[in-house]
């Protein structure tokens, strides 16, 4: 009886271990289409890192970054989102990225996936 008992006491324990345990990171997951793209960000704003950005279906992009305004233009290219910027004190050329989301984050990672990453939320 005694034996039965701490096996019950030991799964319920296991049962608790696994219930307050944390979740596993969601997985990035890659965005390949400008429909699936426009799909997640059309009429919603990016955040994050001092940037605050709208990428409109035209393929107009507007915003701040870091105080300052910034335009520019966007068009997908096979699986990637192209981009050029402007500011008042720097052009950033046209740049392939790759997207990909978790939850309410996108992931940018230039030069087709081996450049660096930004992390914008989606507003």
């Amino acid at each position: 009886m005694r034996h039965l008992l701490r096996i019950r006491i030991m799964k319920q324990l296991a049962l608790l271990v696994a219930l307050v345990a944390p979740l596993p990171a969601l997985a990035f997951e890659p965005v390949t289409t400008r429909d699936g793209f426009l799909s997640l960000v059309q009429g919603k704003t990016l955040a994050g890192d001092g940037v605050s950005l709208r990428v409109g279906p035209d393929g107009s992009i507007a915003g701040r970054g870091f105080g300052l305004r910034v335009t520019g233009t966007w068009d997908w290219q096979g699986r990637f989102f192209c981009r050029t910027l402007d500011t008042a004190v720097r052009d950033f050329p046209r740049n392939c990225q790759t997207v990909e989301i978790q939850g309410a984050t996108v992931r940018f990672t230039a030069d087709q996936g081996a450049g660096d990453t930004a992390d914008l939320r989606i507003r």
